[in-house]
């Protein structure tokens, strides 16, 4: 859990009207089985129940450490025969109050689930538990010309990636979680241990099991064993910087060199307040100014090519200040505004929180619809710093208000409603890599309908009927239950 977490104030959680806590009976079970690996500890619950959210801590009543496929299988069989919540946990680093404990139950840390089981290199695949975090992951890959491309810039376990079929810097190129995930070893609600997929390059044989968990959030089961896609590490990478009068224009440029098959490996833009934070963070002088950090990746002869046809595109639209480089330590000062944005960010404004938005849209509504957001930042009265992957359609607002103030926080609600409700219009998407979790519970509603959002919940009571798994997120509570409010 971040430091900030625990420090500033934070926005009031959706709350149940009622909580499961587990039952005497239940944790003299899990002590038995985990020993010193349950604790009740306040300290480990707050950090279990916080994470990046703007929403206050809500903490779990134990947490419960498991090493194994089987120990979890053993502790959500338990939970389930006690009708007791259990909400897996990897990092902590989710935006959408993923992992708060809003009714209660036992927090499932994942963490000590840190292996690589396997690493495949001639079928390009590597198998570790859910607890590996992307960054292990490519440090045990080094040596083997391979590896893993998913990078939402938070050094996220791959459980947890999964459950929010993650994306980031790298989709332009290599695609989301979803696209690079295999196959998965998942522990269903009732305990039971299940494979979704074999790992043959394709299939046809019943349901599409892996995509069915794959942003499931871990409220229809909950990942233990990952297999991942691999890629060949490219001879060459360039990392290359330019300014441009406005975002308008840097969002054409990405647009034309995308449709001019320019085959981009990342393409991030910040606004010039996003730079302006940086430069203040990191003591830069960088120019305020909207900019795209582009990388490129391939033969030196195919890099060179591309690097200069995005120059001479960049030119038409006024884009300046091109700089680029093919050596690693250029290239890190080059990335590093894009790596340092979020929380120079937050900077901006001390004691705030950031509504995090991620509206992503087709490539061509993308420049619209960042207009009228702009639009809509100019009356908002609060610091909005805008960044993302423009090279796949998906940007954020970095709202920054002080949750102490009702206020703020209604301002910065409200902005997200529009958001979300303009990107539905654009033909696009309400969340395009952070998931729903708590807060984006009423624009499934928006973006699918009530017949799609009803079958989803169908999905849901069939695969979790005692409804133990990460309860409250994702699916709205069905009408005459118990309501989030």
């Amino acid at each position: 859990m971040s430091e900030a977490a625990v420090t500033m104030h934070t926005a009031p959680s959706p709350r149940p009207a009622t909580r499961r806590s587990p039952p005497a009976a239940l944790l003299a079970a899990l002590h038995e089985l985990l020993g010193q690996r349950l604790t009740q500890s306040a300290a480990e619950c707050l950090q279990h129940g916080s994470d990046e959210s703007h929403f206050a801590p809500q903490p779990p009543d134990a947490v419960a450490y498991a090493e194994s496929t089987e120990e979890v299988a053993r502790i959500v069989g338990l939970c389930h025969a006690h009708a007791t919540p259990v909400i897996a946990f990897g990092v902590g680093s989710s935006v959408e109050g993923h992992i708060l404990a809003v009714q209660g139950g036992i927090c499932l840390d994942l963490s000590r689930m840190s292996a690589v089981l396997a690493i495949e290199p001639d079928n390009l695949t590597a198998t570790a538990q859910a607890g590996v975090t992307r960054l292990a992951l490519n440090a045990a890959l080094a040596g083997t010309g391979l590896f893993f491309s998913v990078d939402p810039g938070a050094d996220a376990s791959l459980g947890g990636m999964v459950a929010t079929a993650a994306s980031g810097t790298n989709t332009v190129r290599y695609g989301t979680m979803r696209e690079n995930t295999v196959s998965l070893t998942v522990v269903t609600a009732e305990g039971k241990v299940i494979r979704t997929a074999s790992h043959a390059r394709k299939s046809s044989a019943g349901y599409n099991l892996t995509q069915l968990f794959a942003g499931s959030e871990g409220t229809l089961g909950i990942v233990t064993e990952v297999t991942v896609r691999l890629h060949p590490q490219p001879e060459c990478v360039a990392a290359a910087v330019v300014n441009f009068p406005d975002l308008h224009a840097a969002v054409r440029s990405v647009i034309q060199a995308i449709q001019m098959g320019v085959p981009l490996a990342r393409a991030e833009l910040l606004d010039a307040l996003s730079i302006r934070a940086i430069n203040a963070h990191s003591k830069t002088c960088h120019k305020e100014a909207p900019t795209v950090f582009f990388e490129f990746c391939g033969g030196r002869s195919q890099v060179d090519e591309q690097a200069a046809t995005v120059a001479e595109i960049a030119g038409e639209y006024g884009g300046g200040g091109f700089a680029w480089s093919t050596l690693p330590e250029e290239r890190s000062r080059l990335w590093q505004p894009r790596h340092h944005a979020y929380f120079a960010a937050l900077q901006l404004k001390p004691g705030c929180r950031s509504s995090t938005t991620d509206a992503c849209v087709p490539l061509a509504r993308l420049g619209d619809c960042m207009a009228e957001t702009l639009d809509d930042i100019a009356t908002l009265g609060l610091p909005v710093p805008v960044l993302g992957h423009v090279g796949d359609g998906n940007f954020h607002c970095l709202v920054l208000m002080d949750p102490g103030r009702p206020e703020e926080v209604a301002q910065a609600e409200a902005f997200s409603a529009r958001m979300a409700a303009r990107a539905i219009r654009f033909g696009g998407t309400c969340t395009g890599e952070h998931g729903v979790g708590l807060h984006k519970k009423a624009y499934l509603l928006q973006e699918h309908g009530e017949d799609a959002v009803e079958l989803m919940a169908r999905i849901k009571r069939a695969l979790d009927p005692r409804d133990i798994l990460n309860p409250g997120k994702v699916v709205p509570v069905p009408r005459g239950a118990e309501r989030v409010v």
